[in-house]
């Protein structure tokens, strides 16, 4: 069964960094799309950056310049590197995974196109 486990989140100062892992089991790791995504209190869940299974990475505008999306497909762990955090960053971060088959690189970004999906690791970014 599809396990997805992330760590790493915490509590940080603006222009602070952190790094989220999402460790994966329970399926083919390399055949799969993968995403990170996050939600703060009363908003929806929103894409924040998704790889495909031959590393095509994809971000929201948002975040561009300061995360990083990558995968070590040899050990199953997806990262999430979070540089020059700003508060609203704060949010919970959830990792995700689906077969890269159908899922067209357009919508990598878009929660409904995950059907795995992690507890989630809390991200606060203090001002």
């Amino acid at each position: 069964q599809v396990q997805l486990v992330e760590s790493g989140g915490g509590s940080v100062q603006a222009g602070g960094s952190l790094r989220l892992s999402c460790t994966a089991s329970g399926f083919t790791y390399i055949t799969y799309c993968m995403g990170w995504f996050r939600q703060a209190p009363g908003k929806e869940r929103e894409g924040v950056a998704a790889i495909g299974n031959i590393g095509p990475t994809t971000y929201t505008d948002s975040v561009k310049g300061r995360f990083t999306i990558s995968s070590d497909n040899a050990k199953n762990i997806l990262y999430l590197q979070m540089n020059s955090l700003k508060p609203d960053d704060t949010a919970m971060y959830y990792c995700a995974a689906d077969s890269c088959l159908g899922l067209p690189y357009t919508g990598r970004l878009t929660p409904s196109a995950y059907n795995y999906w992690g507890q989630g690791t809390q991200v606060t970014v203090s001002s």
